[in-house]
């Protein structure tokens, strides 16, 4: 099924990001964690892909047993910085005979040490967005930033990139992740007021430990709102105590984003089943799941 299906149903949803191993002899452990994952019922599962490509094979496999074998809509990651067009063209030819139809389109990070590793066919990801589009009959999503793409001179021109990202053929938005949610409000009002209308599916992150939102903040720059802020510092140093209001905290930002008419909202796990349950469980009286294409009470058949 097309996200762009799902989007167009009622709500409130909720789907989940997991990733691949990163080499094949821890891939069974998760495997097993994306599959109890899966068996919470998700709207969709989003499948990344390693920096540059490397796990690309077991992202689309990883996706492929989602789908066949729970049920569950996947969203596979496709990144292009390091690829030249006639690999992009066999990826995706690989996840059209997977049976997959939505890719999310990322141009990836860039190569900090090898700058070989950086090909010309594809600079930024509205060209891969545009590419996927000319291939196949994808449904294509793409990412955005509430706080400001890293790299962006400044927010006015990232909000014009991902107009030309969107102009390219974008069908959907998944924002990175934040912690203050008037933040992501504020970015709707900025995308509106640039005519740029596609869903825009918010990602949350439950941050289970202090070393965790530590290095969150040190890779991205993003703002740690001063409730959260008083959370690490009082529970940082008890893994137990953290691990629970990290997942109240972002259970918090869930509900508010559904009691603020948000539809869909997007988990990331960190492949922590234990982690995705939790939050799920917390809004079991609110959720209701896309299964197989229809819309069903949590728990009602």
């Amino acid at each position: 099924m097309k996200l762009t299906r799902l989007f167009a149903e009622g709500g409130p949803a909720l789907s989940f990001e997991v990733f691949p191993p990163k080499a094949g002899n821890n891939y069974e452990s998760v495997r097993s964690a994306t599959e109890a994952i899966a068996g919470l019922r998700p709207a969709f599962m989003s499948v990344t892909c390693g920096a540059g490509g490397s796990t690309e094979g077991f992202t689309v496999s990883i996706a492929k047993n989602l789908k066949d074998k729970f049920g569950v809509t996947p969203l596979v990651h496709l990144i292009c910085i390091s690829s030249t067009e006639q690999e992009i063209e066999s990826s995706l030819l690989q996840i059209r005979d997977a049976g997959i139809k939505n890719i999310l389109a990322l141009r990836g990070d860039m190569p900090k040490y090898d700058q070989a590793a950086i090909k010309k066919d594809f600079r930024y990801a509205c060209d891969l967005v545009a590419k996927i589009k000319r291939f196949g009959d994808f449904c294509v999503g793409g990412a955005c930033y509430p706080e400001g793409h890293p790299e962006a001179p400044n927010f006015d021109e990232d909000i014009n990139n991902l107009r030309v990202k969107v102009d390219a053929g974008c069908d959907f938005l998944v924002s990175q992740m934040f912690f203050d949610n008037n933040i992501f409000y504020a970015f709707l009002d900025k995308l509106a007021a640039k005519g740029i209308n596609v869903p825009v599916i918010p990602g949350i992150m439950p941050v289970t430990n202090a070393k965790q939102i530590r290095r969150i903040l040190e890779l991205s720059g993003r703002t740690l709102p001063r409730k959260f802020a008083k959370i690490v510092e009082r529970f940082g140093d008890d893994p137990e105590a953290m691990k629970q209001a990290g997942i109240v905290y972002a259970t918090e930002q869930v509900v508010d984003l559904y009691a603020s008419g948000i539809k869909n909202v997007h988990i990331y796990t960190m492949n922590k089943p234990e982690v995705a349950a939790r939050v799920m469980d917390n809004i079991s009286a609110i959720i209701k799941t896309q299964i197989f294409g229809r819309s069903t009470a949590r728990g009602i058949k």
